[in-house]
């Protein structure tokens, strides 16, 4: 890559020109559209696959040579070395039902690694993102940020004046008594980004795709947070050819690594 400074401002002012383009006609459409269920149960509406036919045709535009994963129509994960992987709307019952909380998700993954994630929440107005390398080799800015401005997790201690986050396929867990206070948000991506931004010590999603997670990821870490695959460590790289539409990424985030001892065994009652 002759010019990586380059190339990472592009990604970053083409995540948000998209996302707000987007949040324009969708924020219209919130709660006044009628969703149908999917094959899994999920919701989707004709919002959900015009933004992610309008995504899909801004990529293919701006970034011709990179592949694309997204909820609504491929899932096959492609052979380019640079892929996005798109959930057009995260958080659709929300959409539908006029909760204002629902997002844009867009993560950039390089040879089967995310290593950049955007996301936007139009009722919010507010847009995170970050950057996380790994091993994948790559160099370039660094950090996690919420409207430009550096994120990092909290350092406290879990405790009952604290927030976990909880999806709604996971309050199995509260048949036990939990160390914090619950929150249910309703959104993958935001559920994992109030532990990024030191709102909550940690969350958990039961069934979360990898369009729910993928920039959230990056995002997480970049933060200083420490995210945990429940069921399969070693999800990234993906793997070129996979279907990755029924595959369920059980998640655990933490604000910090010291206290997975304390949050993992009991949370793993959703497995």
């Amino acid at each position: 890559m002759e010019n990586r400074e380059q190339f990472w401002s592009e990604v970053l002012v083409f995540c948000q020109k998209t996302t707000e383009a987007i949040a324009e006609t969708l924020m219209e459409k919130a709660g006044n559209v009628s969703p149908t269920s999917k094959e899994d149960g999920s919701l989707v509406t004709e919002s959900d696959r015009w933004a992610d036919k309008t995504i899909r045709e801004a990529i293919a535009e701006q970034f011709p040579d990179h592949g694309i994963l997204t909820e609504e129509t491929s899932h096959i994960f492609p052979e380019q070395d640079w892929c996005w992987i798109v959930d057009p709307i995260d958080g659709t019952t929300n959409f539908t039902r006029g909760v204002p909380i629902w997002a844009i998700s867009l993560g950039l993954t390089y040879r089967g690694t995310p290593v950049f994630g955007f996301v936007y929440l139009p009722p919010l107005k507010q847009s995170f993102y970050g950057y996380w390398y790994g091993e994948t080799g790559l160099s370039g800015p660094t950090g996690a940020y919420r409207d430009g401005q550096p994120i990092t997790t909290s350092d406290d201690t879990p405790s009952k004046s604290h927030l976990f986050n909880l999806c709604a396929r996971s309050i199995k867990i509260l048949q036990k008594p939990f160390p914090c206070k619950i929150r249910m948000i309703g959104v993958a991506s935001y559920n994992l980004l109030l532990v990024a931004s030191g709102v909550a010590v940690g969350g958990v999603e039961a069934t979360p795709k990898v369009w729910d997670i993928a920039a959230v990821w990056v995002i997480v870490q970049a933060a200083g947070g420490t995210f945990i695959f429940l069921k399969d460590p070693r999800l990234f790289p993906l793997t070129i050819g996979t279907d990755y539409g029924s595959k369920s990424i059980p998640s655990l985030v933490v604000n910090q690594e010291r206290f997975v001892l304390l949050l993992k065994p009991l949370v793993e009652c959703i497995l």
